[in-house]
């Protein structure tokens, strides 16, 4: 198990990315379970409240066709049921409105009035790590076209077929960005890091070979929806 930030070292930790230089909420719906969990993301209620809670689960990640593709359901009783999407506790402190990445424990947050964020269920990528710090999800893009870098294509060079002079991989299915992608840009340029659907729910709590920040693909989906262009950012 991953180690817990506790909420001091959390804001402790932001405190210092910030000062490393690595320097308007939407309508929010509320279909979200709100589970009563401590900082390290583990639920503290009494086993058959927390239980009950999950129900609304088995139509938030059942199959759903979007955009002329039918994304399977999610078999969330094979999943650890802290990355599935939930109102949680902010141990953020940051403002309405952005999205935190904490690496660590593979929690992506949506900070949201009330002391609450949205929380999501990530898995991290070996480009996942590769940058941190202060940006803004510069624009998002609907089943995208996936083009691996040249560092990627590098250490896979079965990839070059996707590369951009090739035209990338076209959107569908079995596409690593999966039905939804948010750029992220700093200083007006392109980070490379990407936040991104994925068909792998199995990957998701954990840290896998390639990629950046991967969440479910009806996960990526609500979020989607959720932030406009602008959104700002803090990966840590």
């Amino acid at each position: 198990m991953e180690n817990a930030l506790s909420r001091r070292s959390f804001l402790t930790a932001l405190t210092a990315t910030a000062a490393a230089g690595l320097s308007g909420c939407t309508q929010l719906r509320q279909d979200i379970p709100v589970i009563n969990v401590g900082f390290d993301g583990r639920p503290v209620s009494p086993r058959a409240s927390v239980d009950s809670a999950f129900d609304p689960y088995a139509a938030m990640y059942a199959a759903v066709e979007d955009e002329g593709y039918q994304l399977p359901a999610i078999p969330i009783q094979k999943m650890d049921k802290q990355y599935l999407r939930q109102i949680v506790r902010d141990p953020t402190g940051e403002r309405p409105g952005t999205i935190v990445v904490d690496t660590s424990n593979r929690f992506l947050y949506l900070v949201r009035e009330g002391g609450e964020a949205i929380r999501y269920g990530v898995g991290i990528g070996r480009e996942g790590f590769a940058w941190s710090g202060r940006a803004i999800v510069q624009w998002k893009r609907k089943w995208p076209t996936w083009t691996p870098p040249a560092e990627m294509i590098a250490r896979q060079p079965e990839l070059a077929q996707y590369s951009a002079a090739n035209g990338g991989m076209q959107p569908g299915l079995t596409n690593p960005l999966g039905a939804r992608a948010l750029y992220i840009f700093k200083d007006g340029k392109d980070t490379l890091y990407r936040l991104h659907g994925s068909p792998e729910w199995w990957s998701i709590g954990k840290a896998v070979s390639s990629g950046c920040v991967r969440l479910i693909n009806q996960d990526v989906i609500d979020l989607y929806d959720r932030v406009p262009n602008k959104t700002p950012i803090l990966v840590m």
